[in-house]
């Protein structure tokens, strides 16, 4: 007797072993071994995994990319995704277990039983225990669980992405508040400027020295000046809102006492290799980790397709008298086993398993296209560190130039060696270069910015990526 409860408890053990469904397997990527603009650095990173935007040496900066991960509201809508996803784990880890309940009753009825000797009134007492166990022969739960599990990587790849995204988005609303803080003053100062010619204008017309179409000229620049004012200070009221937003804060004033050109570019960009993006991208190792756990439903199905093999069981009381239920005459028990499974249900069970299967391969299509996307976006951020560096360097030089320039046709025009025709020139290509200079530069710190994000940068510490790394491994073995 002993030894056959143990064979069957055996077999039952080696069945359970047994998953149906498709193992998962990483999908092959044909993925070029180099940048196209690459021309930065092909070093191994060291910069990237820890607080890049610490480069920029900013404090202020850092200040707010620190308070904008507490308090985001979409970081924390992603950490509590995470919970949500460790919580599903063990509900559906649960499942592989017997479940155990109780149940009692107590009555009283009125119901004549010649045959047992019972007539008028009497009391029915019963209590019992119960466990009923689906045993796990086809691997459904622990396919279920392993979905689970790589829902839960899933999360916390997503949460890391938000982040990232964040502290992206911090940075560069953060030079672009920047940027229409250095625009408004040049605005500002060409409004002084331009009053200050147009009164001398005006004093000369009332003497008869200018005609009129220079004191027109004159006031149109001042115009013109005097309406980019209120703008970049609209800009900079909204920048300042959006940046408040994303610090999780009511819309108001953000402090800041560096101006623009007091950023510092960071120094040697590491590039990476394509290889290390597929391993440091959250957003690409959360699509992995959403197809394993679709890989998983598809033996969910699977398992459906054959029968379910459970055991009960019942240890209870039952008597008349509440004061005997406690007697050996009272006891009562069962245990069985009961096996249900499909027969013919129209194609039914099969349109599930095809049903998974296509949400798997829509999911690795997704995979794909997310591992293209990232490339792109390295690609782009490269090509815009290398123009935007030169674009810049253009401008400065057309800035200086431009400078000169005015300075000259003021003192020319002054000297009644030319028109005032010449001085308008010069006083609009200085004012459009300043404002083109500094929007440069803000879209050159910005490039770094971006390729720092699409190479997946931002890991808030080491500790931080070698706990990533080791849940990964983790889950990894788990599904071997």
């Amino acid at each position: 007797m002993k030894r056959t409860i143990l064979y069957s408890l055996l077999i039952i053990l080696i069945v359970s072993s047994c998953k149906v469904g498709p193992d998962y397997q990483r999908p092959v990527l044909t993925t070029p071994d180099t940048f196209r603009f690459d021309s930065i650095s092909t070093a191994e990173d060291t910069i990237i995994n820890l607080k890049w935007w610490e480069l920029f040496q900013d404090k202020e900066l850092i200040a707010l990319i620190d308070t904008a991960l507490k308090n985001n509201p979409d970081v924390l809508i992603a950490a509590s995704r995470i919970e949500e996803a460790r919580a599903v784990v063990g509900y559906n880890k649960s499942d592989m277990w017997p479940s155990f309940g109780y149940d009692g009753s107590g009555s009283r009825m009125q119901n004549n039983i010649p045959s047992l000797n019972i007539s008028g009134p009497f009391n029915s007492f019963s209590g019992a225990a119960n466990v009923a166990w689906e045993l796990d022969f086809w691997g459904k739960f622990r396919r279920a669980t392993e979905a689970a599990q790589d829902e839960l990587l899933a999360s916390g790849y997503g949460h890391r992405a938000v982040q990232i995204s964040l502290i992206s988005s911090v940075a560069s609303t953060y030079f672009q508040l920047l940027d229409f803080d250095a625009r408004l003053k040049i605005s500002e100062m060409t409004m002084e400027s331009r009053k200050e010619s147009l009164r001398i204008i005006g004093e000369r017309f009332n003497k008869g020295i200018v005609p009129e179409i220079d004191l027109n000229q004159a006031e149109i620049q001042e115009a013109i000046a005097a309406a980019s004012i209120p703008f970049y200070e609209r800009m900079v009221a909204q920048t300042e809102n959006a940046l408040s937003i994303l610090l999780g804060d009511n819309p108001g004033r953000i402090k800041r006492t560096r101006k623009l050109r007091d950023e510092l570019i960071p120094p040697e960009i590491p590039s990476g290799i394509p290889s290390a993006i597929l391993e440091r991208r959250p957003d690409i190792n959360q699509a992995e980790q959403m197809l394993a756990a679709q890989n998983a439903r598809i033996g969910v199905a699977v398992a459906m397709r054959f029968p379910s093999i459970s055991l009960t069981g019942m240890l209870g009381a039952a008597s008349t008298d509440l004061t005997s239920i406690a007697t050996g005459d009272a006891l009562i028990w069962s245990f069985g086993a009961g096996i249900v499974g499909p027969v013919f249900q129209f194609g039914k069970n099969k349109r599930r398993v095809d049903i998974e299967r296509q949400r798997f391969y829509q999911d690795s299509i997704y995979y794909f296209k997310t591992v293209l996307q990232a490339f792109r976006e390295v690609e782009d951020a490269l090509v815009e560190i290398q123009t935007l560096d030169k674009q810049s360097s253009a401008i400065e030089r057309q800035m200086t130039a431009a400078e000169n320039a005015a300075m000259l046709s003021s003192e020319r025009y002054n000297g009644g060696v030319t028109s005032y025709l010449e001085v308008l020139d010069s006083e609009r290509s200085k004012f459009n270069a300043q404002l083109a200079a500094a929007e440069v530069y803000q879209q050159y710190l910005n490039a770094f910015v971006f390729l720092y994000k699409a190479l997946g940068g931002g890991w808030i510490s080491k500790e931080e990526m070698k706990q990533a790394e080791e849940a990964a491994n983790q889950n990894n073995q788990s599904n071997k």
